[in-house]
């Protein structure tokens, strides 16, 4: 077998199995930057595998996610916590039919332009930047894969296919006439996107409070008072007696992810049945969200999130995480923007293009935790 027959192959078997709602990629929107087919990987495999090459991709790991890496190494960071959302994201795009290897793909590089310190410091990095265009990490990944991160000498960023880069654009799909490249991204986006940004809020949702528990921010007592945590406990314990409690917190975890993708899976198959899509643009043109919670569970899952951004994400513990990384990041983006020339050449190169402050924020935005410290040490011991 010759290897463009290989590439056929692969292409065609996706043609067989997929929905008609599904993505392919032989009818991919393209790159940016026209290269020859991969002889022997379709092309959101592709895009998967120069995600997970790349140096921002790689970075993650030493990002944080809601506690720092360095008072217990069990705690998620932002590459696990991207690894944890493509494996339940791949695991609803096999059920729904569609394309796994680009679920898997938006889903490994949505926090890819993710700042250090977690929100604490998207929030600083965007406060510093008001007047200069704000800082979202959703646009900011869409940066680094198409822009930042220099990889190849052909062209800049990774050049990954149109429906990777559109699934990275999730908090801009529902504005009126939203496009990438002169397409339309919205209102919906497509179904493989709607479920790497469904997977991302159920796992953050279970993985965070497992590490609240292990860091002691959270007490089992506080969360009983959620319904969706003590649905998860009852479910546990009909199953298992006798567990100890950090087994039970284990299996307890489990089981809020398992409730909630049972939700949506068992909602999204009646979103289907009912809105019929053809293509991938009547799913994106449907007027309701086809991926999503049942109404009972949305209600749940929202109380939840208003639970964890009160009792962990503002906790005072978090805070006083968050203020000396915050005051550490402001006085790096103040320190180049007097000294430009501190910055690496990439970052110095794009100056004249994006102006001062973007630069700037660019280079901090690719900055691990570690590197903060080490720079922040340099310059102001």
């Amino acid at each position: 077998m010759n290897t463009h027959t290989i590439r056929d192959s692969l292409n065609q078997r996706e043609t067989i199995l997929l929905a008609p709602f599904a993505s392919r990629s032989s009818a991919s929107a393209g790159r940016k930057y026209p290269e020859p087919e991969h002889p022997t990987r379709c092309r959101f495999q592709r895009d998967r595998d120069r995600i997970i090459h790349s140096r921002c991709f790689r970075r993650l790991e030493y990002k944080t996610q809601v506690f720092t890496r360095s008072s217990c190494d069990h705690y998620r960071t932002r590459l696990t916590h991207s690894v944890e959302v493509a494996a339940v994201a791949r695991t609803l795009a096999r059920i729904f039919k569609v394309n796994e290897d680009l679920t898997e793909s938006i889903a490994l590089a949505h926090d890819i332009g993710h700042s250090p310190f977690g929100h604490a410091g998207e929030n600083e990095l965007n406060a510093l930047m008001l007047d200069a265009g704000g800082f979202d990490h959703n646009l900011q990944s869409l940066r680094w894969v198409d822009i930042l991160d220099i990889q190849y000498p052909d062209f800049p960023g990774l050049n990954l296919s149109w429906e990777v880069r559109a699934g990275l654009m999730k908090h801009e799909a529902a504005k009126p006439d939203a496009s990438l490249d002169g397409l339309p991204i919205g209102p919906r986006q497509s179904i493989e996107a709607q479920i790497a940004d469904i997977a991302d809020d159920i796992t953050y949702y279970a993985h965070d409070t497992d590490d609240a528990l292990l860091a002691k921010i959270l007490a089992e007592e506080r969360l009983e008072t959620q319904e969706l945590w003590r649905m998860a406990i009852e479910r546990t314990d009909d199953r298992y007696s006798n567990l100890d409690r950090g087994q039970r917190i284990r299996i307890t975890i489990r089981n809020l992810l398992d409730l909630q993708i049972e939700d949506i899976v068992e909602h999204s198959l009646l979103q289907l049945e009912h809105h019929q899509p053809q293509s991938v643009q009547d799913a994106m043109q449907a007027p309701t969200q086809i991926v999503a919670f049942s109404p009972t569970m949305q209600k749940h899952a929202d109380a939840f999130r208003a639970f964890l951004y009160q009792n962990v994400y503002f906790s005072q513990s978090i805070n006083n995480q968050a203020e000396i990384a915050t005051a550490m990041l402001r006085h790096l983006f103040h320190h180049y923007c007097q000294h430009p020339e501190h910055m690496g050449k990439k970052a110095q190169s794009r100056l004249a293009q994006d102006g001062l402050k973007r630069a700037v924020c660019d280079y901090l935005s690719g900055f691990t935790d570690k590197y903060v410290f080490q720079e922040h040490t340099r310059y102001f011991r």
